[in-house]
């Protein structure tokens, strides 16, 4: 378990349309980690243009919630939340988790209290697909792992180049330039990975992630996102617009 440091620690969930699963999750790392262990110093949601009740649940939780009535984008959603959060330490985790468990804060954040010399650390775990051990991630399978082993041949040690969990120190973070949709999680990996090496960054195994599982149909956007920030990265292609590439 991860033990309070100096350094202040800011946890922040980028969500649109996530009323069903954000509430558990600020209310865990409230009760957990703000006030029964005092590690985390604030929680706050960026509202990225939702049209149910994502505000009002995470509110009622116990976070800040910072709402654009119009959608930002991931990567704008991230940038928001850094511009709003004042932590030395920036905890990033997707807001459609199911059955959410604190480990995925403290684990994030326990090579980084540990050392001054690790700067980011990047979630891995098994996913899951209805219930098929292993079978989750088709994106991250198909599209991102092979763009990275192309291109990115020292990242690929980084299993889930897609996952949305992962922390870093702020004066590291607020270099990056953050694309603005779907991308942005290949994006951040691959920046910081140019900004302060790959020895400085640890992989933290987080077991099982369990979330909404997207029809088919719905992840062409995702993976044109994936696939136009790792060929900008890679300087054959332009960046994507705010929710990928038209």
């Amino acid at each position: 378990m991860a033990t309070k440091g100096a350094a202040t620690v800011s946890v922040c969930l980028p969500a649109r349309d996530e009323a069903a699963t954000v509430g558990p999750i600020v209310a865990a790392i409230v009760s957990e980690l703000v006030e029964r262990q005092p590690l985390v110093d604030e929680v706050v949601v960026v509202d990225d243009g939702s049209a149910d009740a994502t505000a009002r649940v995470a509110g009622e939780a116990g976070a800040r919630v910072v709402s654009h009535p119009e959608p930002l984008g991931k990567g704008g959603a991230l940038q928001t939340s850094l511009a709003a959060s004042s932590g030395e330490l920036v905890v990033w985790c997707d807001a459609d988790l199911v059955a959410f468990d604190p480990i995925f804060v403290t684990g994030l954040l326990e090579p980084l209290l540990a050392s001054p010399a690790v700067a980011f650390t990047k979630a891995c775990y098994r996913r899951d697909l209805a219930g098929r051990a292993g079978e989750g991630g088709r994106v991250t399978e198909l599209v991102a792992r092979p763009l990275v082993a192309r291109f990115f041949p020292h990242l690929r040690g980084f299993t889930q180049p897609l996952a949305g969990e992962y922390a870093g120190r702020r004066h590291v973070l607020e270099k990056l330039d953050l694309a603005p949709g779907y991308g942005v999680d290949l994006g951040v990996l691959i920046d910081v990975a140019e900004l302060v090496g790959v020895e400085a960054m640890v992989q933290v195994d987080l077991g099982r992630r369990r979330h909404r599982n997207r029809p088919l149909a719905d992840l062409a956007p995702h993976a044109e996102a994936v696939l136009a920030v790792a060929l900008d990265r890679a300087g054959l292609g332009p960046a994507p617009g705010p929710e990928g590439p038209r």
